[in-house]
């Protein structure tokens, strides 16, 4: 098992930025391909960021490419790994619940059915 707990969403305006953070502990997290997902209200899920257990590899959506950074710290002695995403230029397409999600596999996946652990989410809200 995985605990996922995400961090750092909250209002930030038009053309700023932020950064999300997820704590995952438990089962070698350091093993494990994460990712970044976000829903907005009426829209389906959609990956925004995914990163391999190494953070060698790297995906990212169209409407983030140029504009992000997927990053991950791993604590083999803790048994933790911190997940971040660092969006900037945020736009109106941006408002989301941002989910943090682990896949047990050493290789990223944009497919969001293949996570078998996530976090509650963080809204992030973007006003003019």
């Amino acid at each position: 098992q995985i605990q996922i707990v995400e961090s750092g969403g909250g209002m930030v305006q038009a053309g700023g930025s932020l950064r999300l953070s997820c704590a995952a502990s438990g089962r070698n997290a350091w093993t494990d391909a994460m990712a970044w997902f976000r829903q907005a209200p009426g829209k389906e899920r959609e990956l925004v960021a995914a990163i391999d257990y190494k953070g060698g590899d790297t995906a990212y959506a169209d409407s983030v490419n140029g504009r992000s950074t997927i990053s991950r710290d791993d604590d083999r002695d803790m048994a933790k790994t911190t997940l971040h995403l660092q969006l900037h230029a945020l736009h109106p397409e941006d408002p989301a619940v941002y989910y943090c999600a682990a896949h047990a596999s050493l290789f990223l996946s944009p497919d969001g059915t293949t996570y078998e652990y996530w976090g509650q989410g963080t809204q992030v809200t973007v006003y003019p």
